[in-house]
């Protein structure tokens, strides 16, 4: 009976259980992966609300028209400067004489 047992647990050993196991632990790490990867994508890229990539890219839109304005703006300004000046230089003669 002994050498039996030892037969059966030899045989057992053989078989691919273990492999199971190991396959269960790999597909169940795999799939937590999967899912925390979409829900990271989701995160970022935005499912029903805006994600953060989105509000960033809003944000950079609104950066770039403020520079165009603020660009618009700081020509107008030196140009309105620059009209004075020369202005003042080209009446300086007749208004300080």
């Amino acid at each position: 009976m002994t050498h039996r047992s030892e037969d059966t647990l030899i045989e057992a050993g053989k078989h691919p259980l273990v492999v199971r196991v190991a396959d269960d632990d790999f597909q169940r790490d795999v799939l937590e992966k999967l899912a925390r990867l979409e829900a990271k994508m989701d995160m970022l890229v935005g499912g029903a609300q805006p994600g953060r990539m989105r509000i960033a890219e809003q944000k950079i839109e609104r950066l770039e028209r403020n520079d165009v304005r603020r660009g618009v703006y700081d020509r107008l300004v030196n140009a309105i400067i620059s009209m004075a000046i020369s202005v003042l230089i080209a009446f300086h003669d007749r208004w300080w004489k």
